[in-house]
């Protein structure tokens, strides 16, 4: 590839965005002045036992009631960092809550090149600070940022330095049930130059935020817009990766479901195949049409669906529960909701995630109509269970693999 077709293909690239970086073996591996590092390992990998603190001289005061931090408003006093520069990790260091300076020409600003994940910490009855599912995450977050053609790194060696930020905010992670201190990993490109190539300099930083229950007043059900002039994913894109560029583009047909009095849109692809319910992954019980009982979920095979540590957990709990006749993940379309609401076979559905574990459906719009299926409002009976189960586990109030202890450190 000569230098002018190269250019001319960056210049096409820049219209498409971070999302077009995954560019394979064949061209990826190639010695190229413009993509030097690609193909060569990381000389210098994350090392938790280098880990260095700094602790603020200004603590934060915490809220006595945590029902007032709400989500996301108020963040913790520390958060953790780690620099990728010539091929290297700098030492993870624990600092003082602060402001990044921004060059005007820094590459996540023009290309989006940043991935994220969302986690939680929570307190168990005895104080002890627990994680769920912990390593689903970082490896989630691995491959996000292989799909940014983003440097490797260690999971395990992250996740040691996150516990370390989480033990020294451990007073931050509030203590009622249904209350938790929310973690956010994000992995940036930090480069300064305006070309669109995969970043050589990023920076993973990792910031913690005390939250309230998601259900402060109650669980209540919502409505969903369904609909699919705006798609949230199709096949060969990202929707399979939690990709900063994922979610701005949500924004405009969930303030459209707004407008038709839903909270939630339910993103259907250009054949009527339901793909997630909002930021969350969608589940259907229902009885099918061989009046099998089932729990269905769309399939993460052609990765347009995000690959949620909550879904995971669920398709689980469902297949160790005996509810069930199936538990499948297959294609769902808006047709057969519709056809098996009129039907009175459609039961339960229901979003999943992190940050409400459930979401209660009532029932969704589309074309004009309105399709409800829970009596007077009732809250489906498995959800409920789903979300009693899963909140029980990340407190450990039930002893399970999926809730980890993070031991005391020195």
């Amino acid at each position: 590839m000569n230098k002018k077709s190269l250019l001319t293909g960056l210049g096409i690239g820049a219209v498409l965005g971070a999302g077009s970086f995954l560019l394979h073996d064949k061209f990826c591996k190639k010695k190229c002045e413009y993509f030097p590092f690609f193909g060569e390992a990381t000389e210098k990998d994350i090392d938790s036992s280098k880990i260095t603190v700094q602790l603020t001289k200004n603590p934060k005061k915490k809220k006595e009631d945590p029902n007032e931090y709400g989500f996301g408003k108020y963040m913790s006093d520390h958060m953790l960092e780690i620099d990728y520069i010539d091929k290297k990790f700098t030492v993870p260091r624990i600092v003082p809550f602060h402001d990044f300076p921004v060059h005007p020409a820094t590459s996540v600003i023009h290309y989006g090149i940043t991935a994220f994940e969302g986690m939680k910490a929570y307190k168990d009855s005895e104080g002890k600070i627990r994680l769920f599912r912990p390593m689903k995450n970082m490896k989630r977050f691995l491959k996000s940022a292989r799909r940014l053609c983003l440097p490797d790194f260690n999971p395990e060696e992250l996740l040691k330095c996150i516990e370390k930020l989480v033990m020294i905010e451990k007073d931050w992670v509030p203590e009622k049930k249904g209350f938790a201190a929310y973690i956010r990993p994000i992995i940036m490109g930090t480069d300064q130059f305006l070309g669109l190539k995969p970043a050589s300099k990023y920076k993973i930083f990792v910031i913690i935020s005390p939250v309230g229950s998601y259900y402060s007043d109650g669980m209540k059900g919502i409505r969903l817009y369904a609909q699919n002039e705006y798609l949230r994913s199709w096949v060969g894109g990202t929707g399979g990766n939690k990709l900063g560029g994922n979610y701005a583009p949500t924004l405009l047909p969930t303030l459209k479901g707004f407008e038709k009095e839903c909270k939630s849109v339910l993103f259907l692809d250009k054949e009527g195949k339901v793909t997630e319910a909002g930021a969350m992954n969608c589940m259907v019980i229902w009885e099918n049409e061989n009046n099998e009982r089932e729990l269905i979920t769309p399939s993460l095979e052609d990765n347009t669906i995000l690959p949620g540590i909550t879904r995971d957990s669920i398709l689980k709990l469902a297949k160790e529960s005996g509810q069930f006749d199936k538990v499948t993940e297959g294609d769902i379309t808006i047709n057969q909701l519709v056809k098996a609401h009129n039907e009175n076979r459609l039961f339960e559905i229901f979003g999943c995630g992190t940050a409400a574990i459930v979401s209660p459906v009532l029932g969704f719009k589309y074309e004009g109509k309105t399709y409800d299926f829970a009596k007077d409002g009732k809250l489906g009976e498995f959800t409920l269970y789903l979300y009693d189960t899963i909140l029980s586990i990340q407190h450990g109030e039930i002893e399970h693999q999926w809730s980890h202890l993070i031991e005391e450190q020195d």
